[in-house]
């Protein structure tokens, strides 16, 4: 891919079945890529979720003991909105998450359970296109998951995971990477679009924590301008962008 503007993306590969999805907190799928799991799981295939945190520390005004528990309720509704019903929590500490080997060992050790063809994460570059600074934990994730789709097919890499049952899985294919400024790739969003405003807007209390507009009409026009930048290099469909790592 270069970067000309008008390059157009290519449509995601369809030949697999299942895919798990690594973010660092509860709504960064929401935000970033629902409308295309939604297209995913209605076409039958497997879409599983894992969460480094529960997003305890996301609400200023909400202590993590209280905020936490709330959230991870938030997005086991938000995921079965679009069709996902395994979702699991990393449990490490939401703000403070540290790229190492403690964390890529948890990614590989889902990676096994899973054993998905498609790993789907978060932008892991420093900014969102040059223009705002990304979080530690959306880096440290992220990064942490592009390695993990390795380390999850070494079976001398973490060969603690191998004593506890969790054979090595050579078989990811692809790892996605939602909220790329560099994209290669898009799903199209319209069929999944009004399941990706739902999504979203099961984060209620985060949302409302967050702005004073009305929270439907927050989640609709923030998602739909975000599909809506995607269309120019999508056929004129809207579409959620990802950038496709080949393994």
């Amino acid at each position: 891919m270069t970067d000309h503007v008008n390059d157009q993306l290519k449509p995601m590969p369809e030949d697999w079945r299942r895919a798990l999805a690594v973010v660092a907190h509860p709504d960064d799928l929401e935000y970033g890529c629902s409308a295309a799991v939604a297209a995913w799981t209605d076409g039958g295939r497997e879409v599983a979720y894992v969460l480094a945190t529960r997003g305890e520390a996301g609400i200023d005004t909400l202590a993590p003991a209280t905020c936490g528990p709330l959230r991870e309720r938030e997005q086991r509704a938000s995921a079965a909105v679009v069709g996902v019903s395994e979702v699991e929590f990393l449990d490490h500490r939401d703000g403070v998450i540290e790229y190492g080997l403690g964390l890529r060992r948890d990614i590989a050790a889902a990676i096994r359970r899973h054993r998905p063809e498609l790993v789907i994460t978060l932008n892991h570059r420093d900014t969102w296109g040059g223009v705002a600074w990304n979080t530690p934990d959306h880096v440290a994730v992220g990064r942490a998951t592009l390695d993990a789709a390795g380390d999850a097919g070494n079976r001398w890499i973490f060969p603690e995971l191998t004593e506890r049952g969790l054979e090595p899985w050579n078989g990811v294919r692809w790892v996605a990477v939602a909220g790329s400024s560099t994209p290669t790739h898009a799903v199209d969003a319209t069929p999944g679009m009004e399941r990706a405003v739902r999504s979203l807007l099961e984060h209620r209390a985060y949302i409302e924590g967050l702005t004073d507009q009305d929270p439907e009409e927050y989640c609709r026009s923030f998602l739909a301008a975000n599909a809506r930048t995607v269309a120019e290099r999508f056929g004129g469909r809207p579409a959620v962008a990802f950038e496709l790592f080949s393994r």
